[in-house]
């Protein structure tokens, strides 16, 4: 199948090269539309100089694109072909548009959910952080790990935990289990170095603080994790450089992007 799709406009249609197949409408041999193929695709490579085309045709994508959220992910629609379009807009400064637009839904989102409920595992005054996690999740673990080694060379963080019980079966009882011992944070350590106790605790306070989570994570529109907000930007994954480089900053903003800046310790 060939690789490019590509739309009237640009830096979506770099954005979709090599990604999606592309088909020909009836009408691509008429003069006209062949002359404007040509002007289309002389432009694009010129302003893409970087990438390298292998095939340029239309695409069945008609009339204009407009960008929507669903799911805490950044979509495209084209009404007047009835698509929608999943994909990562970028422009000709190779500037992440759609990561740009994801980011700063998520900040506004920021304000649904109460940073002083959260279970907070870390030295007050450290560079903070809202975290995702799943007591299952392979990635979490890893992430935990990181945030371990980093406090060892001096670089601790504080992490503001919010549980996401909807991904594995036992997340939410670990979640639990963790809320209703007498140091969580001790046995988030343990849990997390894949050390489950054959009985999980329960109490009624663990279990409403991880309903609060959940109905805090579909508000927020996570759907993946380990997901991390640092500085006000999302970072999606355990994406260790991306975390380092927030860890050696001088300064840290607040937690909603409001110019509040907390130094390291």
């Amino acid at each position: 199948m060939k690789r490019a799709m590509l739309s009237r406009s640009l830096p979506l249609a770099a954005a979709l090269i090599a990604s999606h197949p592309v088909f020909a409408r009836e009408d691509a041999n008429s003069p006209d539309l062949a002359g404007s193929a040509a002007q289309a695709q002389k432009r694009l490579m010129q302003t893409f100089t970087h990438l390298k085309f292998e095939d340029f045709a239309l695409s069945p994508v008609k009339g204009p694109i407009y960008q929507a959220i669903a799911g805490g992910k950044v979509i495209y629609y084209a009404p007047e072909s009835e698509m929608i379009l999943f994909a990562a807009v970028y422009d000709k400064n190779g500037v992440n548009l759609t990561a740009l637009a994801q980011d700063a839904t998520a900040r506004r989102k920021i304000d649904t959910i109460d940073p002083a409920k959260a279970l907070a595992i870390g030295p007050e005054g450290a560079p903070t952080v809202i975290e995702f996690t799943d007591p299952d999740c392979p990635f979490c673990r890893a992430l935990d790990r990181f945030w371990a080694s980093k406090a060892a060379e001096g670089k601790p963080v504080r992490r503001l935990i919010y549980f996401v019980s909807e991904i594995h079966p036992e997340a939410a009882a670990k979640a639990e289990h963790i809320l209703c011992s007498p140091d969580p944070a001790a046995e988030f350590a343990v849990l997390y170095k894949g050390n489950a106790p054959a009985n999980l605790r329960k109490c009624p306070a663990g279990r409403a603080k991880v309903e609060a989570d959940a109905e805090a994570i579909r508000k927020m529109g996570i759907s993946g994790t380990p997901t991390i907000i640092a500085d006000g930007k999302v970072i999606t994954g355990f994406q260790q450089a991306e975390l380092a480089e927030f860890l050696d900053q001088p300064v840290h903003v607040g937690l909603a992007g409001n110019g509040d800046q907390t130094p390291p310790p």
